[in-house]
């Protein structure tokens, strides 16, 4: 009898064993049974009013959330997400509660209208750190159409993570629109919507950029061009994107982004230089008389709570820090948008640790895009 061997490609091919099953997260009920206590205890540590009405609604959302996941998983996550950020939301915006941003939203967008400019006068009241505006121009534009603004910060945000999971043909675990569902309900992503979280279109369209960057550079202009319009927090991922686009794609990219942010930021700076720069480099900057009230106890925040030594060196730390992931890009470019989105969560997490004024809120860049990283395939 003869033996014949397998032939060699058969014998590459041949799937080794893995080690054992695969790691698999707690049940869906334990989370939200975990977010429910989280929501419980933020209701009573929580400041703002907006904060603790969105505790109360959510900590209740999620404990159903958590009973009706056990017997079905769907119902369940849809559950969450309704009790956790829609219910709170209209809650919210119908007893006119939110966070103090979505009012400076709405006034910058009055004023834009008004004067063509969203700042108010050069000279800003000495004690209200609310009459500054710390947004790039673009922002002011979700306050000019009379509606809540955070409603519109949540439709941006929806659209564009949507199609972000739609083009980047997200695998394994994905939720709605290529992020994990557990983040989606969780209150890292809750919680914005419903008091008015002015980060979540900057991030939507941050996804959205990224993922168009390499397959269609000259839509991910226009897009992170946008999201540049709205908050510095989008200039990072401005820069991270240039370098998935390729030689042949960088100077469209470029081109149409300019297009969008030059006239958006211009013309408003140059209406009026001395209220630009003290609304939106001198206050996020804490150079201002009137500082703004982010005081999480970061390392940034300790270090400018010194004195200007430490200030200085907090500014300082921000800035090597800054030189040190764009030496690392041009060192290594990103491979494609997951490897981006990595890169530019890890330089959010660092940068808000070293900012002189900071939120714990502002997490939400960092684990969003490392959420989503996991799942996108572009």
């Amino acid at each position: 009898m003869t033996i014949t061997a397998p032939p060699p490609d058969a014998r590459r091919t041949t799937p080794r064993p893995t080690g054992g099953p695969p790691r698999r997260l707690p049940p869906e009920p334990l989370w939200f049974a975990a977010f429910s206590g989280f929501a419980g205890v933020f209701a009573a540590v929580a400041g703002p009013a907006a904060h603790r009405t969105w505790g109360v609604v959510a900590a209740v959302g999620y404990a159903v959330a958590a009973g009706v996941s056990a017997v079905s998983r769907t119902a369940g996550r849809c559950c969450a997400f309704a009790g956790a950020a829609l219910v709170p939301l209209v809650v919210l915006v119908a007893t006119g509660t939110a966070q103090e941003e979505v009012a400076v939203v709405a006034r910058s967008g009055a004023h834009l209208l008004r004067h063509g400019t969203p700042y108010p006068a050069s000279a800003v009241p000495v004690g209200a750190y609310t009459a500054y505006d710390p947004y790039l121009p673009g922002m002011a534009v979700f306050g000019t159409t009379g509606l809540d603004p955070r409603l519109l910060f949540t439709a941006v945000f929806a659209v564009a993570i949507v199609l972000a999971g739609l083009i980047g043909r997200g695998r394994g675990g994905l939720g709605w629109g290529g992020l994990p569902v557990l983040v989606l309900v969780s209150p890292v992503v809750a919680l914005p919507v419903a008091v008015g979280g002015d980060d979540l279109p900057v991030l939507g369209l941050s996804c959205l950029g990224l993922v168009l960057a390499r397959r269609r550079p000259g839509w991910a202009g226009p897009v992170l061009g946008v999201a540049a319009t709205l908050k510095p927090t989008a200039w990072p991922v401005l820069v991270t994107a240039l370098f998935l686009t390729g030689r042949s794609g960088a100077p469209r990219y470029a081109g149409t982004a300019a297009a969008v942010l030059v006239p958006v930021i211009g013309v408003p700076a140059l209406l009026d230089p001395a209220a630009f720069l003290t609304n939106v480099v001198l206050f996020p900057l804490g150079l201002t008389p009137v500082t703004s009230p982010a005081d999480s106890p970061l390392p940034g925040h300790l270090l400018a709570g010194l004195g200007p030594v430490g200030h200085a060196a907090a500014l300082a730390l921000l800035g090597l820090t800054g030189v040190t992931i764009a030496a690392w890009l041009c060192l290594r470019p990103p491979r494609d948008a997951a490897d981006a989105a990595r890169r530019t969560a890890l330089g959010f997490g660092l940068a808000i640790c070293l900012l002189p004024a900071t939120r714990w809120g502002y997490l939400l860049y960092p684990t969003v895009l490392a959420a989503w990283s996991r799942t996108v395939v572009a």
